[in-house]
């Protein structure tokens, strides 16, 4: 039996000439496709309201949702935020973001592994675009599907936390190829840790050459400034832009 399609299997020597899996392929590039087209409206949108749109990718436990709650409310005054929180289930993050005052919509994705751009259509409804700077986009922890699906996005800013391990730009260069900043978190577990710091961030730019890399502890608030001026810097980039 032939494992690709469930024929009987072919004699010695005799290509029975299937293509591997090509519905499965074609689906893929459909759903792709159709997102991408999704995605560009959500751009559109979001342009038209001058809005900052961040995408913020990681595996489970990388602190995204701490770096949010110390950004929130750091920045609070200085500039206004709404937040859409991925997950496949609970509304643990959210709670958490609107402990912070700002305005937040969960998305609970089921058995998806990823937020999509007709998720984030929808879910940003439910904001007053007009008064807000920027979105920040929890996406659910997975250093996989996120990486394929563009939400309409300015940036995807990825977490990696040195509690798991170095070489996670290699493992997923997808991922740390269409990012355009990578958040290294939890550097006050350095002293603890076997984690090469500068081999991370060599393997980082091996992958994507054009990489920003920011160190930083949400919880000793180390390096928060420097995040907080890329946000406050690519905020006005934007709209700099959009006022040409």
């Amino acid at each position: 039996m032939c494992t690709d399609c469930g024929c009987a299997a072919p004699a010695p020597g005799h290509d029975h000439g299937h293509e591997p899996h090509p519905r499965t392929i074609r689906i893929e590039e459909d759903l792709l496709a159709k997102n991408q087209s999704l995605a560009t409206a959500n751009r559109i949108r979001f342009a038209a309201h001058q809005l900052f749109v961040l995408n913020l990718v990681s595996s489970p436990g990388s602190g995204k949702t701490s770096i949010l709650e110390r950004t929130l409310r750091d920045l609070a005054g200085q500039m206004t935020f709404a937040v859409l929180e991925g997950d496949q289930q609970t509304s643990n993050d959210a709670e958490r973001i609107a402990a912070t005052g700002v305005p937040v919509k969960q998305i609970n994705t089921g058995t998806g592994c990823h937020l999509d751009a007709h998720m984030v259509s929808h879910g940003a409804e439910a904001f007053d675009l007009n008064s807000t700077d920027i979105l920040m986009i929890e996406n659910v922890g997975n250093l996989v599907c996120p990486a394929s699906f563009d939400l309409g996005e300015d940036h995807k800013v990825a977490v990696l936390s040195v509690t798991e391990g170095e070489d996670k730009p290699l493992k997923y260069p997808h991922m740390f190829r269409v990012a355009d900043l990578v958040l290294i978190n939890k550097i006050d577990l350095l002293p603890y840790l076997r984690f090469d710091l500068e081999k991370c961030k060599t393997f980082a730019r091996r992958i994507n050459p054009q990489i920003e890399i920011i160190e930083l502890s949400c919880h000793s608030g180390v390096g928060m400034s420097a995040w907080y001026d890329w946000l406050i810097r690519e905020g006005n980039r934007k709209r700099d832009v959009n006022h040409t």
